[in-house]
């Protein structure tokens, strides 16, 4: 046992040093200027295919890197502590991967899997409609079985992934009658020729580089063997189970933003000087350092106990909410305070703590918002402790 704990963690030192060194050599030298031009990353998209990024947490079976969900956490973390919209091109990619491997049939993991390893087909999932965001019950998008095709009407709105992307999972109702709701839903996998159209790619305060998506599906044919796992009604459980991942991820683009902020801070803090000495020796700066070093280890842990949760295979969606809930507002407030410490550079598109202050936000709002988050904590500590 000790042997093969050491060889794990040999391996996963090995898989982070090379992250590293790709980060340091193909995207930190360009995302300043890509993101500030809100272009797709295509070279750096490519270097991610060959090192397998796109198959991070797939199993080595179907040509994936089979890795655990802690130290793909440790990825994102890394990815995101230089350019947070690199992780967000690959994340949405695994939450879809993971819906077919969880409960595709072996025809569609043998079809989809391998491809989506190695970064031939990408994409992610639609879930997001223009008058529904978190109430995902709330759906309108119909998919009508006609013959061996499914016949796909409805829009689908703030899709990563969508408009560079070739193939999405939709969440569609496939029963309006269905009583509850859940029942009538289901999930497609819909590849983009000939099948949905972007009707433009939407602008964002921050995440940019990233595409993100309007799409409108219009008497879109989908064959029925592409209904993931083959049986209509259970749509909305196997999102849910990606979704787990999908808020690891996020809490870990919390860490990563959290922890360069810090980072910038510590550095600025020594350099920049104020009657006579460094503001890092002044006591007001001390104590917001102080605060921003305790928020990124505090992160690091929730998120460390929500992948180790993940990994056991068990339900973890209490563990995965408090991890996505805390290190998504410690981005926010590291972001701010890094802010007020760099003063009016802060402030400056030259330097990069108004990157992150754009970019924190959105970790509060994606993979289900902050107050939904609170909900699903409080529901699961009383149904796991119910006297």
């Amino acid at each position: 046992m000790t042997n093969m704990t050491n060889r794990s963690n040999e391996e996963e030192a090995l898989i982070l040093d090379t992250i590293d060194r790709f980060l340091e050599r193909d995207v930190r030298p360009h995302a300043h200027e890509l993101e500030s031009e809100d272009c797709y990353p295509e070279d750096i998209v490519s270097k991610m295919c060959e090192l397998g990024l796109f198959g991070a947490t797939i199993s080595q079976e179907y040509g994936g890197l089979g890795l655990s969900a802690s130290t793909y956490a440790q990825i994102v973390e890394r990815v995101s502590a230089v350019w947070m919209s690199v992780s967000g091109i690959f994340n949405s990619h695994l939450i879809m991967a993971a819906a077919v491997e969880r409960f595709g049939t072996e025809e569609q993991k043998r079809m989809y899997l391998p491809r989506f390893a190695a970064g031939e087909i990408r994409g992610g999932v639609a879930l997001t409609e223009p008058d529904c965001g978190t109430d995902l019950q709330a759906i309108r998008t119909r998919a009508q079985r006609d013959g061996n095709d499914y016949v796909i009407n409805g829009t689908k709105s703030w899709i990563s992934n969508s408009v560079e992307g070739g193939i999405l999972a939709v969440l569609v109702k496939t029963d309006l009658t269905a009583e509850p709701r859940h029942r009538g839903m289901s999930l497609l996998l819909v590849e983009r020729d000939p099948g949905f159209q972007v009707a433009r790619r939407l602008k964002k305060l921050g995440y940019k580089g990233i595409d993100t998506g309007e799409l409108i599906f219009e008497d879109c044919r989908v064959p029925a063997d592409r209904l993931i796992g083959g049986a209509e009604g259970r749509g909305l459980q196997q999102i849910l189970g990606g979704l787990e991942l999908g808020r690891i991820n996020v809490a870990a683009r919390g860490v990563g933003i959290a922890r360069a902020c810090l980072e910038e801070s510590i550095a600025y803090a020594q350099v920049r000087k104020t009657f006579g000495k460094a503001i890092g020796e002044h006591q007001a700066i001390q104590i917001k350092l102080a605060d921003m070093a305790t928020r990124v280890e505090a992160a690091r842990l929730l998120t460390e106990s929500a992948a180790e949760a993940y990994d056991t295979g068990e339900r973890c969606d209490m563990e995965a909410g408090m991890a996505k809930l805390f290190a998504s507002e410690a981005a926010i407030s590291n972001s701010m305070d890094a802010m007020r410490i760099h003063g009016a550079y802060g402030y400056s598109k030259e330097f990069n703590i108004e990157r992150y202050y754009r970019d924190a936000p959105l970790l509060a709002i994606g993979e289900g918002t902050n107050e939904l988050q609170r909900i699903i904590i409080a529901k699961q500590l009383i149904e796991r402790h119910r006297v």
